[in-house]
């Protein structure tokens, strides 16, 4: 009989929903998150929370969901499973910043079970990771943000962070753009049993995975926080969350999940920035810090 981890991940969720909250409100100073409890009409539903406006954030969203009910045929096939009955749970986070020289950053957490006939799990995995969308590159903090990813990797097996290092360079990849959205980190999905790892073993890497969030990204915002921008430097950001933009519309999975699943809307595009722009045919001049950017995104870098 496989176990389940239903209790246990919504319990982690929803500490690490509230220790993250809580974090940015005190970073932040002058602005605290709208906390918005929906329920969804095929079962489950969740807890969004939303900060906009603030000193040092201008849009973040810590959202917490557990779903369930039946699969769409298309998702079955999507995921290759015959079965349609499913648990899902998870927390999703995005932090876009006001000042350009701070990075936008991505988290999320999640937990799947699937069911036979019986209401007995047949399947279950995890997935999640993190990764940096940078503006401006401060390769200090790129750094900083992968050793502390790879430091709790290889607290639980070492290979871990290069495998899971790879396949986010892999798939936080703008194929129409030929880029990367950003400078990677870790994803790593369908974590499933083994004979080498069980279910415990992978529950306990992404409980670790989450509370390795706050340390990898918070140092960074207090860093560059105070760095001051001008029109010009806005303007790049924009430009830049476009590909943002892009990226989640055209090629994200949790996106596209949340959509075809009859997600609640709101709660899955509050990933996407307040400010944005396409700027027809932009370059950024040779040789600028704009352009060193876009160097870095044509070819992914070992960091750690």
């Amino acid at each position: 009989m496989i176990k389940s981890y239903k209790s246990e991940f919504l319990g982690f969720i929803a500490s690490l929903q509230e220790d993250i909250c809580s974090t940015l409100e005190k970073e932040d100073g002058a602005a605290q998150f709208l906390i918005d409890e929906w329920n969804r009409e095929g079962g489950g539903g969740g807890s969004t929370r939303i900060l906009e406006g603030g000193a040092i954030f201008e849009k973040a969203g810590v959202n917490t969901s557990a779903v369930f009910g039946e699969l769409p045929a298309s998702l079955q096939k999507q995921l290759k499973v015959d079965q349609s009955r499913f648990f899902a749970c998870g927390l999703s986070l995005v932090i876009h910043p006001n000042n350009p020289f701070i990075p936008t950053v991505h988290a999320n957490y999640r937990y799947f079970e699937l069911y036979d006939e019986q209401e007995q799990i047949v399947d279950q995995w995890f997935g999640g990771g993190s990764d940096l969308t940078p503006y401006y590159l401060f390769e200090e903090d790129v750094l900083h943000f992968h050793n502390h990813l790879k430091e709790a990797c290889d607290n639980h097996h070492a290979g871990l962070y290069e495998k899971y290092k790879k396949a986010c360079d892999e798939y936080f990849y703008n194929a129409h753009r030929n880029e990367a959205r950003g400078v990677g980190g870790l994803f790593f999905d369908y974590l499933r049993p083994t004979e080498k790892f069980d279910e415990t073993f992978w529950f306990q890497f992404v409980v670790d995975m989450g509370q390795s969030f706050l340390p990898s990204y918070m140092p960074i915002v207090a860093r560059r926080r105070l760095h001051t921008f001008d029109t010009q430097h806005k303007q790049w950001q924009e430009i830049r969350r476009g590909r943002y933009v892009e990226f989640n519309l055209i090629h994200d999975k949790g996106t596209l999940f949340g959509l075809r699943s009859k997600g609640r809307i709101e709660s899955i595009l509050m990933s996407l920035p307040s400010t944005v722009r396409w700027t027809y045919n932009h370059h950024p001049e040779e040789g600028s810090e704009e352009e060193k950017l876009i160097r870095v995104l044509k070819e992914p870098r070992e960091w750690a």
